[in-house]
């Protein structure tokens, strides 16, 4: 099976606003205003319909480990399973890097686990926040002033990780110096099951297609702002990506 969830809509009230929704239905904001152009994010008022993007085409790599499709910004967790047992996967939406500060694609896997971490800010970031007049400490302590949140995966890849966050509302935009964010509460289930060695996939795949059901299914993402200027508007790099 390679579609997972279905489509919902649902009715907002008048305190609803998109921030609430994607993290009440494990979306990210992003994707929510993508489904729902024409409804204002921040007041949809009352009783208006809203589509949530509830429903996901599995990335076409290896369904083990971890897999990070930075163009969906979202997550697949394969567990473990005994053999003769059915698959299943879990799907998260991720904050990824912003423009500047990518989140880079490639394997990798989780070589460490961390609960309620200290943050060492790497030297550039301290230079950028000192630039901005916002200087950072050498060392931030667990708690609310904490961008990692509560719980860490350490990746084999240099300097980057997969984390919680202190501003959950960014969740499902490119916000991040690189890490990829979770909401607080999906980063704590994920770390109660990945166990250290497990594999990563970090992928850039804006189009998805499969088949269900006799139904061919497509799924396609704005791709990053840096692929969009080097593509032009030309899909063919498409093919490379899928």
């Amino acid at each position: 099976q390679s579609v997972i969830g279905a489509p919902q809509i649902v009715y907002t009230d008048s305190e609803n606003t998109f921030s609430d929704l994607a993290r009440e239905y494990g979306l990210g904001y992003d994707e929510l205003v993508a489904a729902n152009p024409d409804i204002d994010p921040w007041l949809p008022g009352d009783r208006t319909p809203v589509l949530l993007p509830t429903q996901y085409i599995v990335p076409d790599v290896p369904r083990e480990g971890i897999v990070l499709n930075i163009a969906a910004r979202r997550l697949f967790y394969f567990p473990e399973v005994d053999e003769g047992q059915p698959q299943t996967v879990l799907t998260y939406p991720i904050g990824i890097g912003r423009v500047g500060w990518e989140t880079p694609v490639g394997t990798t896997e989780v070589v460490s686990k961390a609960a309620d971490p200290h943050w060492f800010p790497p030297a550039s970031v301290r230079q950028e926040h000192a630039e901005m007049g916002n200087p950072l400490p050498s060392v931030v302590p667990p708690g609310p002033d904490n961008p990692l949140g509560s719980h860490v995966l350490k990746l084999a890849m240099p300097g980057y990780l997969i984390h919680g966050t202190n501003q959950p509302y960014g969740v499902g935009m490119r916000v991040s110096h690189g890490c990829v964010r979770l909401y607080p509460e999906d980063i704590a289930q994920l770390f109660g099951q990945v166990p250290v060695g497990t594999p990563v996939r970090i992928i850039n795949q804006p189009y998805l297609a499969a088949w269900q059901d006799g139904q061919l299914y497509l799924e396609a993402h704005d791709p990053l702002a840096e692929d969009a200027r080097r593509w032009k508007g030309n899909l063919a790099p498409m093919e490379r990506v899928v």
